[in-house]
């Protein structure tokens, strides 16, 4: 069972102790569904996300991770209880990935992607650990970090296992490009559960924002979770119909050069598809594939030379340093226009972009701040989140 030790001791002398009327079950799915004449779980249906499934059962819940990362050949599944029931029934190790008491009372995320949930969900204060601690721009969590709550990992590629063990979290939620991690198969090893999130391969920014219900079924809160994502939900959808009345597009530019290759969105992309939300002309729409378009600055420059705008010009925060990097910059119309706009100087303290940790928790934002950029008469109390004019 792959448990911390002091719950397991905990559990073992609270066990010894009971009446033998309290019989415990080593039970999978299937067993308990038999003695308790239950045909199959409840699966939680998700509005857009398809990278996990929550299976609730009569005193547990199972989550199922289907694609933690591109091509994923097994999915990975936990089993989670509550202290009650844990206390009542044990779980056949070798039908899960991990047994998780629920709520979780301590956790280390790895990506700044996963602070905003914890934060949405109110419990941040549950956060012990994080590697590369100056990423994270919330203020919230940057108090917690000055202040030593929050334990410093190092990087992601080389977590501080020792630290790590020292905190002893309940669960470590990481992500990956494949399963081949040694530093979480060390810390799984040891007895800590690790869950692979998957948010960032879902093909949809509300699929990507949907994951907050990943959060909320281990803090025992998914009706709060479902109640966030439907505000983010309903706030999205309203903004899109607000911007499909607009009969102009402007055409959108965006990216930029990195050595001898410009790197933009292709147009299945998530960012392009908020861009079509918000009904503008992004001049690559039409293209199809998984990751960034690459081009040579001839082909971006023969099809965007006259843009209206352009939008994300990489870590560029100002008209001075993007005419350093390339003056050929200087001759596309949006730059002369002063037409650009980017989420590069919107940081916390310690320089972390707001952008990377929650764009892909609020895409209503996203959505909105594109759409007052592009269409100015729109949304008129509304002051953008995180796009900026550049300087």
């Amino acid at each position: 069972m792959l448990q911390n030790k002091s719950l397991l001791l905990l559990l073992f002398s609270f066990l010894f102790f009971q009446n033998c009327k309290n019989e415990k079950h080593n039970l999978t799915p299937d067993d308990y569904n038999l003695k308790h004449n239950i045909e199959e779980g409840n699966e939680t249906k998700n509005n857009y996300a398809e990278g996990f499934k929550i299976i609730n059962y009569d005193g547990f819940n199972v989550l199922e991770i289907t694609n933690p990362w591109p091509k994923a050949e097994k999915s990975y599944r936990y089993a989670l209880i509550s202290k009650e029931s844990a206390a009542k029934t044990t779980f056949s190790k070798d039908s899960y990935d991990g047994i998780i008491i629920t709520p979780v009372e301590k956790i280390v995320v790895t990506s700044t992607t996963h602070i905003p949930a914890l934060e949405l969900l109110n419990v941040e204060k549950t956060l012990v650990g994080f590697p590369g601690t100056d990423y994270v721009s919330s203020e919230k969590t940057r108090a917690r970090i000055d202040s030593k709550e929050v334990r410093e990992l190092g990087k992601n590629e080389g977590i501080n296992t020792e630290v790590l063990l020292d905190l002893n979290p309940n669960v470590v939620i990481g992500y990956g490009i494949d399963g081949n991690n040694k530093t979480f198969n060390n810390i799984q090893k040891s007895g800590i559960p690790v869950i692979y999130n998957g948010d960032w391969v879902e093909k949809s920014a509300l699929a990507k924002a949907e994951w907050i219900k990943f959060f909320g079924v281990l803090y025992d809160k998914q009706k709060a979770a479902d109640s966030i994502f439907n505000k983010i939900e309903k706030d999205y959808s309203e903004a899109k119909k607000i911007a499909a009345k607009v009969t102009n597009q402007p055409t959108i530019l965006s990216g930029a050069m990195h050595k001898d290759t410009w790197y933009l969105p292709n147009g299945t992309s998530t960012e392009a598809q908020i861009l079509k939300d918000a009904n503008v002309n992004y001049l690559w729409s039409e293209t199809t594939g998984t990751g960034s378009l690459a081009l040579n600055f001839e082909t971006v420059f023969d099809k965007a030379k006259t843009a209206d705008l352009w939008l994300s010009p990489s870590y560029y925060s100002s008209f001075e340093a993007l005419e350093k990097g390339n003056e050929h910059y200087t001759k596309f119309d949006a730059f002369k226009n002063k037409k650009i706009y980017s989420f590069a100087d919107t940081t916390g303290e310690t320089g972390g972009v707001l952008y990377y940790e929650l764009g892909t928790a609020r895409p209503d934002l996203v959505l909105k701040d594109i759409i007052k950029i592009c269409h100015p008469q729109l949304l008129q109390d509304y002051t953008p989140y995180f796009f900026k004019p550049l300087k």
